[in-house]
């Protein structure tokens, strides 16, 4: 799914986060697989050559929840992307 068709949804906020220390599809499965599990999440993309995770949810995430589910995958949130 692009990043177009994610924002089409009805509702949804589509926020990117730049996060390090992924380096590998493995890197990017973990960290779409902990922060999916956070409430009201619809989908998420990470792209380690990036550091681009591009989360859908039904309303805004509170960063401190994101960055403990980036934090359990093993890797550092460094905020919202520009």
């Amino acid at each position: 799914m692009t990043a177009n068709a994610q924002t089409s949804q009805t509702g949804a906020v589509t926020t990117v986060y730049d996060v390090t220390g992924m380096t590998c599809g493995h890197c990017e499965g973990a960290v779409k697989s902990e922060i999916s599990e956070l409430p009201g999440v619809s989908s998420v993309e990470a792209v380690a050559a990036t550091g681009k995770v591009t989360v859908v949810s039904a309303a805004p995430l509170d960063e401190a929840a994101v960055r403990a589910a980036v934090d359990e995958a093993g890797y550092e949130l460094v905020g919202e992307a520009a």
